[in-house]
């Protein structure tokens, strides 16, 4: 199982992608939920080539099709859009798998589509959209841990540059954050400091 790196961040855009990937983030998601098709094919090109000329891998949020035309490498998925996507088609286009899990059935449904690595989320109560989930907490990070073995496992929600350690000693391989970064006035470096203080892959 390849090892990812740690830090993990979940940016709306491709500038902050090229903002991100200069500072040194070697694996990020680029998440945009209300564009139209025009908007999107831009962004996930720019956001590509920025990923490119860094030497760093991009992970497209749900939008599947167009992280094939594109070649991204990663397709993140939520539970609810594993019905309407061609998994198969992602593996013969050398894509790589993200999925979102909240619970021990969403854990289980992931594990049978031998995804490359596992969400667990919101481990902290998040602001930046309505979740139905309960937080997890960080001792479910954990149990997650034991039932996904080698595969890496990835915290989420909430989480903070000062709560990431507690996230890697209880388990997560990877910490993706969102607003930590994002919404900081310097997001280029406020990464520089996730990089410093959480080094190489684990």
């Amino acid at each position: 199982m390849s090892r990812l790196p740690r830090f993990y961040p979940v940016v709306d855009s491709a500038v902050l992608v090229r903002a991100l990937v200069g500072a040194g983030a070697r694996l990020i998601q680029l998440r945009i939920k209300q564009a139209d098709d025009a908007r999107l094919r831009r962004e996930i090109a720019d956001a590509l080539a920025a990923c490119r000329r860094h030497g760093a891998q991009l992970v497209v949020n749900d939008h599947w099709e167009l992280a094939i035309e594109h070649g991204a490498d990663f397709v993140h998925l939520g539970q609810q859009d594993l019905d309407e996507t061609d998994l198969p088609a992602l593996r013969r286009h050398g894509l790589r798998l993200g999925l979102s899990t909240h619970d021990h059935h969403e854990l289980a449904r992931a594990l049978a589509v031998r995804p490359d690595y596992v969400a667990l989320g919101p481990i902290w109560p998040t602001a930046l959209k309505a979740m139905p989930w309960a937080p997890q907490g960080v001792a479910r990070i954990g149990e997650w841990k034991r039932a996904v073995g080698a595969l890496p496992l990835v915290a989420i929600g909430g989480i903070t540059l000062e709560r990431a350690p507690a996230c890697l000693a209880a388990g997560a391989d990877v910490v993706a954050m969102v607003g930590d970064v994002v919404r900081h006035a310097d997001p280029p470096g406020r990464a520089q400091a996730w990089l410093d203080a959480l080094g190489s892959p684990a």
